[in-house]
């Protein structure tokens, strides 16, 4: 979407003075040949009127633009200037697609609470993933914002996917900014695609370079493109990018893994707080949203409302629950309605590896100079350091040799290095006793080797497995000897293993995580550091997890599991941790921390659905930092854990109980609310905030088609009469799939898409697309299986969304000229003319949209579909090819249109009442919340006033005539005519 701007509003003259308004919200004007729907209009002091507008017509549509009446001629449309024509298709073709197409292309109003399009899309049926949506939409909060909080593999994505589907069904997502971590880019660009058809342009490292090259030189790629995925270290770390942002507002912002937001003063702090004011709609994803600490947490929560919590160290989960959603998988509604979709987990085994001789002079070592148990005193200067030492010491020789380098050269470096000699010596006898060790002085290796080899890990088969450690040494040096000792050799050797670690570049990791989803890919061993355990889908082709080192962190153990142990997975999910034990008294094996950390884990997960309430500590930083401080306080892991839930004292109690207000189910579906509950109409129901209710009962969508796919087909014909030679059109109707060779208008929306995938799939030559949903879901899991290099599909599945639709649906409309209306006989007993209606708020949003039937004589009929399936406009309609004289009927145009203001003027305050009420519910929430600063203060008007920008205007309603309906001179009297005006 891009914006147009005059000099004077790129040189910020936009001074105001009082004066009114000579161009209404929700009017529409031609400027430059184009038609506009204007948003805003006041006047200034140097340039007239500045009338802030979107486009309507067809080659600026949903742009934005602003123009003053001193520099540009602005002209109102008016609806009683409409061209009656005649229509000389089939069928009456092309009239009935041009109703259909300003059917599709009208947003949805505010007011229509209920979801539209999620039977669409290339999803299961699972309620629980709707809700989401539904919260948004609610209109229990003033715009579109909301905190997913769902545990580990629930399906985010998928909720965030429909989330937004259903913001632009609205006109509320057309320009979409998804801020992700680097290595997820693809991953959710892939699933927005393939599911939901909605395109975006992904600003990786080789986005960015394109994008340079495409557009003109300081041109901000953000009007470009209107739909981008960016990683949030893209955006965090370049000024220039910054800079960018500060100029575009946008309807819909998503930002993923965002518990990464929360410390102020942070670079992903200052992101958030510069994107959060410039966007209507924000969703929030983290599976750990809390650090434990109220005040941050507010301060997230305060991204999304800055008004919903009045005391930031002192609030509960009923006062953010319009914003905040969190389910378990141990969650009533989510067990039951993903019964045979996701396998159980099976339990975390702890293999037992008896250290080596040489990694028992190890532990000899750190248990007489690092970690004395005898109360002796640490050889180390920095108390924290000998647990450093032992963890890369249980990680493997070769990370404890990387770690004891790096403290002998930092040591070195000191100018008075007397100090610390003892700890030199020490560290210096650790790299004798590591100097000589390889693999076959390591006990987990050895067990490592026997583990892949039983669960069938070799040449000859395609298990896969994901080896987990925290040590880039570690996982360096497996990829040099595991090959081998599993028995891979040559070519085979060289592809069967992965390193990922956050050392690697966006496209590196994006290409590694799309490899090992690649059935037909030589991958067998994912050796990964902690960059996988958030957000990665790991689950497609694999169900087996080694912890080659265990982390020292419930929520980190949690997080990793995670990667398999998600909504997809078909085999029940198996983890194994190697546990080095020794036999030297006093050593500090992984028997102390990591078997304990992993049974409370397991134990965590089965009972709550989640570890990460187990610490109160909500960050695998802290967690681990804590424990190791117990440690030195002689705690035990067991100890550790108890003391922190068990509340030291009062506050900490406090602490505990206000926390369990979060990490229990917020949001859950209540038990007693049935699939068979009432469903509301959304023009009279009270908002839910829980989001229930749709379930059969979503939006009735006004259609005059009775599917899209019979809508295109229709579409095709009427554009493309010549489609088999022009376009190379090939349909199999048995299969349901089409196939065509795009023409440029269409490659042009397709640019959003990859550029390896428009290459891979040859769809610059041709598009392979369909309505069948099974073709298209077995075409995704084509991508992923042996023959397939790309796990991007070959077909996908047309739903609204699609470019395709959009494209042909565009096609239609300008087949008609401005402000033409065709002529259809058909079965009404006299002229009947159809009539849109659509009442605006000031930001040009529609509140309220009404298809109506308006007779010469005053009557109106408020369902304009119902009437035309009464009086026959179907497919099976004939066209006489009749002259009408339009005349006439043009001279009755300002009576129709002055019997629709009127009957939508009588209904108005009906059909505002719902949103008038959840706006008023908003501004008495705003109205105590208190602020004791000047900019406090600023921020409360700015709500306040944001709240009375999304009410009806106090401007007369938008008609346009559509069409007009006429009685068959040659048929008997009618015997349908318009139906009394309802509601």
């Amino acid at each position: 979407m891009t914006v147009v701007q005059t000099s004077s509003e790129q040189n910020g003259d936009v001074s105001q003075e009082p004066g009114q308004e000579q161009f209404p919200a929700g009017a529409q004007v031609l400027v430059r040949d184009e038609v506009w729907l204007v948003k805003s209009s006041v006047r200034t002091k140097a340039d007239g009127a500045r009338v802030e507008v979107v486009g309507v017509s067809d080659f600026v549509r949903d742009q934005e633009a602003v123009f003053f009446t001193r520099l540009d001629t602005i002209e109102l449309i008016d609806p009683r200037d409409t061209r009656l024509i005649a229509d000389d298709s089939p069928n009456y073709r092309r009239s009935r697609l041009f109703l259909e197409a300003v059917l599709r292309r009208t947003a949805l109003p505010q007011s229509e609470r209920r979801l539209a399009l999620a039977d669409s899309f290339l999803l299961d049926p699972l309620p629980y993933q709707r809700r989401p949506a539904e919260l948004a939409l609610s209109g229990a909060n003033l715009r579109p914002r909301l905190l997913i909080a769902d545990v580990v593999g629930l399906g985010k994505t998928l909720e965030i996917g429909l989330t937004l589907a259903e913001l632009i069904r609205r006109g509320r997502g057309e320009r979409i900014l998804v801020v992700t971590p680097q290595h997820v880019l693809e991953q959710f660009q892939h699933e927005l695609w393939t599911r939901f058809s909605i395109p975006l342009v992904r600003l990786d490292s080789v986005g960015i370079e394109r994008i340079q090259r495409e557009i003109p030189a300081g041109r901000n790629p953000f009007t470009f493109f209107k739909r981008v995925i960016v990683s949030i270290d893209t955006l965090k770390n370049t000024d220039q990018y910054r800079h960018h942002l500060e100029q575009i507002r946008w309807d819909a912002v998503v930002i993923d893994e965002s518990h990464n937001l929360i410390n102020r003063g942070s670079l992903r702090n200052q992101l958030a707080q510069t994107l959060a004011p410039r966007t209507d709609a924000l969703i929030l994803a983290s599976a750990t949203p809390h650090n434990g600490d109220a005040k941050s947490f507010a301060e997230l929560i305060g991204l999304l409302d800055p008004a919903a919590i009045r005391d930031p160290e002192n609030y509960r989960a009923e006062d953010i629950e319009h914003l905040f959603i969190r389910r378990t998988k141990v969650s009533t509604e989510v067990r039951e309605q993903m019964k045979g979709q996701w396998a159980d987990r099976g339990p975390s085994e702890a293999v037992h590896c008896p250290a080596t001789p040489a990694e028992e002079k190890i532990f000899e070592e750190l248990a007489a100079v690092w970690l004395p148990t005898d109360g002796g005193t640490s050889v180390s200067s920095v108390p924290l350091f000998p647990y450093t030492v032992l963890k890369s010491f249980l990680s493997s020789h070769a990370a404890l040799k990387a770690t004891v380098a790096a403290r002998i050269k930092t040591l070195e470096k000191k100018d008075d290095p007397r100090g610390t000699a003892a700890e030199l010596s020490a560290l210096n006898r650790l790299a004798e006793l590591t100097t000589d060790l390889t693999e076959t002085d390591s006990a987990k290796f050895g067990a490592l080797v026997e583990q892949l080899k039983g669960i069938g890990v070799g040449p000859s088969s395609d298990t896969r497995v994901v080896v987990f450690s925290e040590r880039v040494q570690t996982l360096e040096w497996l990829a040099t000897v595991l090959p081998a000792a599993l028995g891979f050799r040559g070519r085979t050797a060289a592809g069967c293993t992965r390193v990922m670690h956050g050392g690697l570049s966006d496209e590196q990791q994006m290409a590694v995580v799309e490899e090992f989803g690649l059935a037909g890919a030589p991958v067998r061993i994912l050796l990964t550091g902690d960059v996988a355990s958030e957000g990665v889908n790991l689950h497609r082709q694999c169900h087996q997890l080694v912890h080659y080192d265990v982390p020292w962190s419930l929520i980190r153990i949690e997080q990793r599991n995670g990667r398999i142990d998600r909504y997809g997975q078909a085999h029940q999910p198996q983890f194994r941790a190697l546990i080095l034990t020794s036999t030297v008294d006093g050593a500090k094996d992984d028997t102390l921390v990591a078997e304990r950390l992993l049974d409370r884990e397991d134990q965590a997960h089965r009972s709550l659905g989640t570890a990460e309430a187990v610490t109160g500590l909500y960050r695998a930083e802290a967690e681990e930092k804590s424990l190791v401080q117990d440690l030195l306080r002689g705690k035990t892991v067991d100890e550790s854990l108890d003391s922190l839930r068990s509340g030291a004292d009062a506050d900490a109690a406090v602490m505990d109980d206000f926390l369990a207000d979060f990490f229990g189910s917020v949001g859950e579906q209540p038990a007693e609310a049935s699939d068979d509950a009432t469903e509301g109409s959304s023009e009279t129901s009270a908002p839910d905030i829980r989001g229930n209710g749709t379930g059969t009962g979503g939006a009735v969508l006004p259609r005059l088609f009775d599917s899209t796919a019979h809508f295109l087909d229709e579409a095709l014909r009427e554009v493309f009469p010549d489609a088999r030679e022009r376009l190379d059109l090939d349909r199999d109707d048995q299969s349901g799939l089409l196939s065509f060779r795009p023409p440029a208008d269409l490659l042009h929306r397709l640019k959003a898409l990859p550029v390896d995938y428009l290459r891979e799939q040859g769809l610059r030559e041709r598009l392979l697309v369909t309505f069948n949903r099974r073709l298209a879901q077995h075409s995704l899991q084509r991508a992923r299986e042996a023959d397939s290099t790309s796990s991007w599909p070959e077909i996908s599945l047309l739903t609204d969304l699609h470019p395709v639709v959009e494209w042909l649906t565009d096609k239609v409309l300008v087949r008609l000229g401005r402000q033409e209306a065709p002529m259809i006989t058909a079965g009404v007993a006299e002229p009947t003319f159809l009539v849109q209606g659509v009442y605006s708020n000031s930001l040009g949003r529609p509140t309220v949209v009404k298809w109506m039937g308006v007779t010469r004589s005053g009557t109106v009929d408020s369902d304009m579909v119902s009437l035309l399936r009464r009086s026959g406009v179907t497919p099976t309609m004939a066209n006489k090819l009749r002259y009408r004289d339009p005349e006439p009927l043009k001279a009755a145009i300002p009576d129709v249109l002055a019997a629709a203001e009127s009957f939508m003027e009588e209904h108005r305050d009906a059909w505002d009442l719902p949103l008038r009420e959840s706006i008023r519910q908003y501004k008495e929430r705003l109205g105590d919340w208190e602020q004791p600063t000047l900019s406090g203060e600023h921020t409360k008007k700015r709500l306040a006033d944001l709240a009375d920008d999304l009410l009806t205007t106090g401007q007369r309603p938008m008609l346009r005539v559509l069409a007009v309906l006429l009685p068959d001179p040659d048929a008997p009297p009618a015997s349908v005519s318009a139906a009394p005006a309802a509601l």
